[in-house]
């Protein structure tokens, strides 16, 4: 029996395990949000970044790829590779996942997904919701051991691009932190 993986996150555009088939699609109810500190990442734990959870949202869909994975061994290693990487995450659902959004039936039922909650005591590094400038300057000034926050956000806006999704939240942080960077860029500029 195949096992499948739904990525909202850095998992679109970096897998980081073998797996079989590739669909883009979404889940329904849920919403993306920067709502998680990351101090493994994309963040320390003295200046968390910020990635993406998701939060119940009725009505609406969160698009992303589903991964399946069909050889035992393969199952065993995306695990592993998964409760490392995703240990920051302290829960795992299996929901409906969709390819077409005139769909009524799902194409996969009881795709994993890892969530990050906002309770703090499975959480501790939930961050939650903020002013949207604060959580733009937040993703502008973080960087960890895999790189600047804001590249993990520029990296998603670009593969929800390229899978032909629209996320605003993300679109809209995306220019937000641009903005930043530019002015941050003009003034030091100025001051040479």
């Amino acid at each position: 029996m195949a096992m499948w993986v739904f990525g909202y996150g850095s998992l679109i555009w970096k897998t980081g395990f073998p797996f079989d088939d590739r669909l883009p699609g979404f889940i329904k109810n849920y919403r993306r949000v920067f709502h998680q500190g990351s101090t493994d990442h994309r963040g320390t734990p003295e200046f968390p970044g910020r990635t993406v959870t998701l939060e119940p949202a009725p009505g609406e869909i969160c698009w992303g790829v589903a991964y399946k994975i069909t050889k035992e061994e393969d199952k065993k290693d995306a695990l592993l590779h998964l409760e490392v990487r995703e240990k920051q995450y302290d829960q795992k659902e299996y929901l409906d996942f969709f390819t077409d959004i005139n769909d009524s039936e799902p194409a996969v039922s009881g795709v994993m997904v890892y969530i990050a909650s906002p309770d703090k005591k499975s959480n501790n590094n939930y961050l939650g919701p903020a002013p949207f400038e604060d959580i733009a300057k937040q993703i502008v000034k973080a960087e960890g051991p895999s790189g600047p926050n804001r590249d993990y956000l520029f990296n998603l806006e670009e593969a929800l691009v390229q899978l032909g999704f629209k996320d605003k939240h993300v679109t809209d942080l995306a220019t937000h932190v641009r903005l930043i960077l530019s002015a941050t860029q003009d003034a030091a500029t100025k001051d040479v």
